[in-house]
């Protein structure tokens, strides 16, 4: 039954990616025609399902800092937009269906919650978990689930229990432990395992047992940890096993939908509130101070319905506080909202491009203190995206006495290279806001080492849209990326993978040219 199951995913995968939709949209698609053919797979895929959850909100953890949740635009903005979009929704629940006033009102709170799933994957995706607005839309999801734990604290028989406290102590106590033995775990096969070891055993199953929500504290123990410089690591080698196990994820929720007509009307009624969901993210989040980009983008994550409305909306049903098809319901319209914003936020950045210069009526004349551009001086050089790449660009430039500045959009990452004596800003190279405020009439070349190939191909048409005439270069990875990328305005592109056997014959024979001399 499962190789049935994975020659399906497959095949919608396939399907959606041949006609330009993210492969997620063709695993949900598979789940529904698995269901019109009767396949039942068991146990089997819900458990991997959630075994993918956990350690997607495990790698998403590693790269969060809690006290971004003390920030305004998160906790505040979180908890507004569940009372604005819940009141919405609750008028809708109460005048159109008549349901009793608890369980509307729960039900409400349950569809104005966001899929972490969906917003956490595109995100990482592309590069942007660090990202401003990426760091908002995850906090804004924290708050959710914390909210998520107690609405079910309030419907099911089976509460948080006082071992939760003891956990939570625990914990904290705890963390120089998990510290010592993600370095005692090295770099080989242990690493990994280490992770989800963590992620299931004391990130799931405790939690479990002390009746609080297990995706809640594989990220909690997640973030516990992201401070260690082996948690980027461990995060990159628990990739390939997250991406086969949300497969799972995404087939079983189109396997558990079971829709009739009326629970199709009431889904397509709901999904038409989309835009009223990301509408009200993103006024609120230019109310706090924040760019109509990062406002924008942040809400296009933050668009879909959850996959914690069903955690919510099962216990109501066996409860009684809901008839059986509102499960329907809420499957069904976190599917197609699924389908819907996934590819909405591959294309978030072109569509700001477009609509950007009417967005920006609605932003606050003021700036968030993390979300303002920075002035790069007189540089010569500019190094955009400061990972490796980026990094070794910018010391061999710096060596041959160039005034070289480089930009990151990971206020981590620009910490620490300040740190270590590099000249470094914070600054969002995909930003059209960017460009208008730098100045580059010094600037001989600009160096694009960003790892997403389309903020490559914004940067440099942004660059010569903008006026700059100096020669602009980019890495990409796959062959088929340079052509874009040369078309975009960009002078050269360099493959690092293919050119990598260079370079190091290059380094190696300048090296063994100064020990010959020596000798």
């Amino acid at each position: 039954m499962i190789t049935t199951v994975l020659a399906a995913a497959f095949a919608g995968g396939l399907l959606m990616r041949a006609v330009g939709l993210p492969p997620l949209v063709g695993f949900l698609f598979a789940g529904f025609a698995l269901r019109a053919a009767g396949v039942d797979p068991g146990d089997a895929l819900e458990e991997v399902a959630h075994v993918g959850v956990l350690v997607l909100l495990f790698s998403v953890g590693l790269k969060l800092r809690l006290k971004s949740l003390a920030r305004a635009e998160v906790w505040a903005g979180a908890s507004l937009h569940l009372a604005i979009f819940g009141a919405v929704v609750l008028a809708a629940l109460l005048l159109r269906w008549a349901l009793p006033w608890k369980s509307a009102a729960i039900l409400a709170v349950a569809l104005g919650f966001s899929s972490t799933v969906i917003a956490a994957k595109v995100l990482e995706e592309k590069r942007e978990l660090r990202a401003f607005h990426g760091r908002v839309a995850i906090g804004v999801l924290v708050v959710q689930d914390l909210v998520a734990v107690a609405l079910l604290g309030m419907v099911s028989p089976a509460g948080p229990t006082w071992w939760a406290l003891a956990l939570g102590a625990g914990l904290l106590l705890g963390v120089p432990v998990l510290r010592r033995l993600l370095e005692w775990s090295g770099h080989g096969e242990l690493l990994p395992l280490f992770g989800l070891t963590v992620a299931l055993c004391l990130g799931g199953a405790m939690f479990a047992v002390t009746g609080l929500s297990e995706e809640l504290g594989a990220l909690l123990v997640g973030a516990a940890i992201a401070s260690h410089p082996g948690a980027n690591e461990l995060s990159y080698r628990l990739w390939s096993f997250k991406e086969v196990l949300l497969v799972g994820f995404f087939v079983s929720i189109g396997i558990a939908v079971r829709p009739d007509l009326h629970a199709v009307g009431i889904a397509l009624l709901l999904v038409a509130l989309l835009p009223v969901k990301a509408a009200v993210f993103y006024l609120l989040l230019v109310r706090f101070r924040l760019r109509a980009r990062s406002s924008f983008l942040a809400a296009i994550a933050l668009a879909s319905y959850s996959e914690f409305g069903l955690i919510v909306v099962k216990p109501m049903v066996d409860s009684g506080l809901l008839d059986a098809h509102w499960l329907s319901v809420v499957g069904l319209a976190a599917a197609l909202s699924f389908a819907i914003t996934a590819p909405l936020n591959r294309m978030a950045h072109p569509l700001f491009d477009r609509c950007g210069h009417w967005l920006l009526h609605f932003e606050s004349k003021s700036r968030h203190p993390d979300d303002r551009p920075i002035s790069l001086g007189s540089a010569e050089v500019i190094v955009f995206g400061m990972g490796r790449v980026g990094t070794g660009a910018y010391e061999h430039l710096k060596s041959r006495h160039l005034r070289v500045v480089g930009l990151d959009s990971d206020p981590a990452k620009v910490e620490r290279h300040i740190k270590q004596g590099r000249r470094v800003v914070y600054a969002d190279a995909e930003d059209p806001d960017l460009w208008v405020r730098l100045r580059l009439d010094a600037v001989r070349a600009v160096l694009l080492a960003l790892p997403d190939k389309e903020a490559k191909v914004l940067s440099a048409m942004h660059l010569r849209r903008h006026g700059y005439a100096g020669f602009i270069t980019a890495t990409n990875v796959f062959e088929e990326e340079a052509a874009p990328i040369l078309a975009a305005g960009c002078d050269a592109t360099f493959n690092y993978f293919a050119d990598a056997g260079y370079g190091f014959a290059k380094h190696s024979w300048d090296a063994l040219t100064v020990s010959e001399r020596a000798d």
